[in-house]
């Protein structure tokens, strides 16, 4: 009856073997996982990004057509949201106003405006995650003037 007792209390839990086995297991896999998920995060701010550029620039057109001229540089996107006290005034703004609110890029940087623009006629435009001009991959400047990729 004693060899019965130890024998089941012996095979009651896992050895140190077997949980190395599974913690290096699971170490391959999220090596494996992780750089694709991140990735895809990185790819995501990068899609935000266009989508706002496509609503500040239906913004943009619609003050145009009320307003018969984009919002200046120094009135910047804000503009869009409540009258500017900046020369032009607007002479129809829309009640309202033309956004919510001006978006922030993935970031959390408001995105820059030139109006007129040096690549078109506006230019919206984030510098990336660094906030720095220039830079590669999530660090780039993103732009309305480039094709989304």
């Amino acid at each position: 009856m004693r060899d019965k007792r130890v024998t089941a209390s012996r095979q009651g839990g896992f050895s140190l073997v077997e949980i190395l086995v599974v913690l290096v297991i699971m170490g391959l896999l999220i090596s494996v996982v992780a750089p694709t998920v991140l990735n895809r995060a990185d790819e995501a701010r990068v899609q935000k990004v266009y989508a706002d550029f496509k609503a500040i620039e239906t913004a943009l057109k619609i003050y145009r057509l009320d307003n018969y001229t984009y919002p200046t540089t120094e009135q910047g996107l804000q503009a869009l949201v409540e009258p500017s006290g900046l020369e032009p005034q607007p002479r129809n703004f829309k009640t309202g106003g033309y956004l919510a609110e001006v978006p922030v890029d993935p970031w959390g940087r408001p995105y820059l405006y030139l109006s007129p623009g040096e690549q078109g006629e506006v230019d919206i435009y984030t510098l990336g995650a660094d906030g720095l001009s220039g830079g590669e991959g999530q660090n780039a400047d993103i732009g309305n003037w480039k094709a989304e990729d």
